[in-house]
């Protein structure tokens, strides 16, 4: 191949695939996806079909579908995220041969880049056909990021020892299905019906087609450009245009597909068809609409400026490049919420869980409009959410643990583990907490933006509501003196029962009964700082009382916090489970992250030993900074010290297998804020989450949105204490030795361009000129007011 090395300017911000390798496909399909918050498209080679090798796949955030399927005699109804058709294809065969992809012509090299930097998918492919004749194939590939209903494929040929024709068909494909997950197989996964195709103009085709149950109509038109004649066959569920190329040795031939999609969610349209053709047919070619993308990408890039040194900087700017092609500016305009495997693929069918707890808080700083219009996804299913809570004979708001399209619970009713092939029950619904990180991100989004209106209106209704739930749901122990939440399941996940109870769900969940106490006690606080009016109307709309408030205050005092062996307990009794033998287990296994499946597959449970899947009564300290959880512990009438915790954390430590990308994140945050040696290791493993595909395989179903969005937020808020409260930023930076340099950019409260740098031992603070109002930054011990266009050098004490 050709000299293909990358320029220096480029270096850290390209991430690069060598060689054709069949088993890592779906990763890097996974990993090279392209996005601009609208939809996604996978990484798949454009002359690829789905087959147990690749895998495309192209989503629009927000569109769902519900079917039910018959799955271990019972009829189960499951809503995924809606895989549309497929944009990409087009192939490529010298006539009346084979058409040539990578599995069966030999591949003499192989070459995928992903530029970060311009947000461009560079393929380079050389093929040999045979007799000394070698087709070479580059290909440049955008979603566009200035307009979210475009995209585009630039393909040029090149061949060598070989002059004649070559045969290129492009098309557009309704035939997908969802059956990208391999365990969801046994479900129905036909979500299109009603597939037609035409003809727009001579250079352009149509497709359309409505999900079958949500009846969202979708319209797709691409326009073909090549300096060669076109035909067209219509081919229903496929509009399929041909042409045939006259290659000679050493001239490369061009063509350009341009695509435009639309869907009957989409704002300010009559009809998705005639709206997709009309925005082909005005949209320029590759080169121009190269340029736009490409500016539209540095806007981006300033607003999260992140320079951190090395390899692990590159990872990070390889996750912040997913986390703005899934939630990016045009993500503001949008009725959707945080799905936990991004807009690239199909794993956890595409639903919303809790993961906005660790990607609000990034975006807080830097898009405030994309966390506003996520919290406002939340805010719109307020209503089902009371729905559900009175359904449960409860009062206030019950959210979901799995979110989609309406806002009513989407857990699925039974789960596959693959190792015993059974179909087992889900209790995950059990997982209320997902309410107190709602709670959690609206306080946190007040903080970091100063929208007090979002926070006085449609933020106070959440809350108000998530109180009056956890308010509700505790019951008084005469025994204990205290109130007490049972029958729910934590963070951990693995424990769902107590062994050999006949019903779900577990007792006095050290985090869900902290962050209860959290959110009742931030609602009151809100209450009583509405300004009058508001709070008048909320008072009144809601139905709240004096007595309700007083039951509030009584609870968010009182909740049981268990201990055992003077440590923090996960749950009521779970100092009385068995210990398992890890070692043994990891002898036998190796790779026991999902320990839970492993037992099952033995006949055993997890829920008979002290093992967690992640963290769980450590998410406290991911949460809380030390001096606020030792504040809530002393609300409640306990005493939280930094000797209790550290035997908590150790205690913990020894017994998580990691089945969650999400558990790296928070052991190496927790670690990090205590100081420990082994908070980089944490670190690391969170960073390679994705990349190294750590989980065995997951990666290649969609990326883990949460964990890479917390691993930006460990270095913007974790390693640097930072705190936005009472109007002003609080840094308390830890050193840790593997990153002793780094910095970023923030928009806080209206200040755009904030940027700190942190370098052995130095706190560097910068306030743009441009700015209106000085910046209140708090230390341990200090305070300093940081004027518009100042400069603040602050040394660190260890």
């Amino acid at each position: 191949m050709t000299d293909d090395r990358i320029p220096e300017a480029e270096a850290g911000w390209t991430w690069e695939y060598e060689g054709y390798r069949p088993a890592d496909e779906r990763l890097r399909e996974s990993l090279c996806t392209l996005g601009n918050g609208y939809f996604a498209t996978r990484g798949v080679l454009p002359e690829c079909t789905a087959d147990e090798v690749h895998y495309p796949g192209t989503y629009v955030a927000g569109i769902y579908n519900r079917l039910t399927s018959e799955v271990a005699g019972r009829k189960v109804e499951n809503e995924d995220l809606v895989n549309v058709p497929n944009w990409l294809p087009l192939r490529f065969r010298l006539p009346g041969e084979h058409w040539i992809v990578p599995d069966t012509t030999t591949v003499l090299g192989h070459r995928q880049l992903l530029h970060l930097s311009a947000g461009l998918l560079e393929r380079r492919t050389r093929y040999d056909l045979g007799g000394g004749r070698v087709l070479t194939v580059r290909q440049q590939r955008m979603v566009h990021m200035a307009d979210p209903h475009l995209a585009a494929l630039r393909t040029e040929f090149t061949t060598e020892g070989y002059a004649g024709p070559l045969e290129v068909e492009a098309a557009l494909d309704g035939s997908v299905t969802n059956s990208g997950v391999p365990r969801y197989r046994d479900l129905d996964g036909r979500h299109l019906t009603h597939v037609h195709t035409g003809t727009a103009t001579e250079d352009t085709v149509w497709l359309r087609c409505r999900t079958r149950t949500s009846d969202t109509r979708i319209g797709i038109a691409a326009r073909l450009t090549a300096d060669a004649p076109l035909t067209v066959r219509h081919e229903p569920p496929y509009a399929i245009q041909r042409l045939t190329l006259d290659l000679a040795p050493d001239r490369t031939v061009t063509v350009d597909k341009t695509v435009a999609l639309h869907t009957s969610r989409d704002p300010a349209i009559s009809d998705p068809l005639h709206a997709a053709v009309d925005r082909v047919g005005r949209a320029p070619g590759f080169d121009a609409l190269a340029e736009s993308h490409r500016t539209a990408w540095a806007q981006l890039w300033r607003r999260a400026e992140l320079d951190v040194p090395g390899e692990s900087g590159r990872i990070l700017r390889l996750h912040l490049f997913h986390v703005l092609q899934t939630l990016s500016p045009h993500t503001a305009d949008l009725d959707v919420g945080v799905p936990a495997r991004g807009l690239h693929g199909e794993a956890y069918r595409g639903h919303v869980f809790w993961d906005e707890l660790f990607v609000l808080p990034y975006l807080n700083l830097h898009f405030p409009e994309v966390s506003r219009a996520l919290l406002r996804y939340r805010h719109r299913r307020l209503e089902q959410a009371c729905t559900a809570a009175r359904g449960a004979g409860r009062r206030g708001a019950m959210y979901p643990w799995q979110s989609g399209s309406d806002g009513r619970e989407e857990t699925q009713q039974l789960h596959l583990n693959p190792r015993s092939g059974r179909w087992l029950p889900d209790h995950s619904r059990l997982q209320h907490h997902v309410g107190s990180a709602i709670a959690y991100n609206v306080w946190q989004y007040g903080e970091a933006s100063g929208d007090m209106e979002f926070l006085h209106t449609k933020g106070a209704e959440m809350l108000v509501q998530i109180a009056r739930f956890w308010a509700d749901k505790a019951v008084y122990d005469d025994g204990l003196g205290r109130h007490r939440i049972k029958g729910v399941v934590g963070p951990d996940e693995y424990h769902e029962s107590y062994p050999d109870a006949d019903v779900p769900g577990l007792d006095d969940n050290a985090y869900t009964n902290v962050t209860a106490a959290w959110v009742l006690a931030r609602a009151m606080e809100l209450l009583d700082t509405l300004p009058e009016p508001r709070r008048r109307e909320l008072v009144e709309r809601a139905g709240l009382d004096g007595g309700e408030l007083e039951r509030w205050d009584d609870v968010s005092r009182t909740l049981h916090v268990p201990f055992h062996d003077g440590v923090i307990s996960q749950f009521a009794g779970y100092g009385d489970l068995a210990e398992l033998d890890w070692n043994a287990y990891r002898g036998r296994y190796g790779d026991i992250r999902r320990l839970d499946r492993i037992l099952e597959a033995e006949g055993d449970t997890v829920n008979r030993y002290k093992a967690s899947k992640q963290a769980d009564v450590l998410m406290l300290g991911y949460l809380f900074a030390p001096a606020e959880l030792e504040g809530l512990f002393r609300r409640l009438g306990y005493g939280l010290d930094e000797d209790i915790w550290r035997r908590t954390l150790e205690y913990y430590m020894h017994r998580t297998s990691h089945g969650s990308t999400l558990s790296g994140l928070v052991h190496g945050w927790v670690l990090a804020r205590c100081r420990r040696t082994e908070a980089w290791k944490f670190c690391q493993e969170a960073l390679q989450g994705d990349i190294a595909d750590v989980q065995g395989g997951t990666t290649g179903e969609g990326i883990h949105l949460g964990a890479m969005a917390g691993t930006l937020d460990l270095v913007q808020r974790g390693l640097t204490g930072l705190e936005t409260r009472g109007g002003a930023l609080w840094l308390d930076p830890v050193p840790l030795p593997e990153l002793s340099s780094y910095g970023f950019s923030l928009r806080y409260q209206g200040n755009w361009g904030v940027r700190l740098r942190l370098e052995r031992g130095l706190l560097e603070i910068a306030v743009p000129s441009h700015d209106v109002t000085p910046i209140d930054v708090r230390l341990p011990g200090r305070e300093v007011t940081i004027q518009p266009g100042e400069t603040a050098r602050l040394v660190l004490h260890e």
